[in-house]
């Protein structure tokens, strides 16, 4: 499909009745279901950008790879954003700066399309709003060192394969977790970030 086409559906399925939870829960791990935990008083905001952008008669958009460090999302894969700041008008100002700052896109190219449904994420206690964009170049990627290991730039035929969607246990910080995963360019995208691509992918489909 060609890139305008596929940008002027994907804005008008935005625009319906979000999949959210029907389609987050087809991705998530068995510790997350069995546990059930709650936002409370202390979790805090976030953002991530969702990027699309053409590429010789392709749809790419940009996952991140994070470094290996003492946090609870080290080496895992993400898309680019991260918490909100009292200076961010609104999450959507949140997801563009987070993107600018993490893999050197810039940020007013940016055209929004709309947001998918907010996540709660355990681990870290954050809620993070995914917002969906389109650039209509294909941009030169700077990633910070110091958030960003790896861009990736993924196909989104890759993401449609059906083929790459497994399931495994991972060890994280010496606890197993039983999870599915997509198979992206050798890497397994699981957790929130696979749920965020579950319900993209059920908006796409729609």
């Amino acid at each position: 499909m060609p890139f305008n086409d596929f940008i002027h559906a994907l804005d008008a399925q935005l625009r319906q009745p979000l999949p959210g939870q029907e389609a987050h829960v087809k991705m998530a791990s068995a510790t997350r279901l069995r546990l059930k935990v709650q936002p409370n008083e202390k979790t805090r905001r976030s953002a991530v950008l969702i990027l699309f952008y053409p590429h010789r008669e392709h749809i790419l958009l940009p996952l991140i790879l994070r470094p290996k460090y003492d946090g609870v999302h080290a080496g895992q894969m993400a898309f680019p954003g991260g918490r909100y700041e009292k200076t961010d008008e609104n999450l959507i100002r949140t997801a563009l700066r987070e993107a600018q700052e993490e893999i050197g896109i810039k940020a007013s190219d940016v055209q929004i399309l709309g947001k998918l449904t907010e996540l709660f994420i355990p681990p870290s206690n954050f809620y993070v709003l995914p917002v969906v964009g389109k650039l209509a170049y294909k941009p030169d990627f700077y990633p910070d060192p110091r958030e960003v290991e790896a861009v990736l730039e993924v196909n989104l035929n890759e993401l449609l394969d059906e083929t790459i969607v497994g399931f495994t246990e991972l060890d994280v910080r010496g606890v197993t977790i039983e999870a599915p995963f997509y198979d992206i360019q050798g890497h397994k995208v699981w957790g929130a970030t696979a749920m965020m691509i579950s319900e993209l992918l059920t908006v796409i489909r729609q």
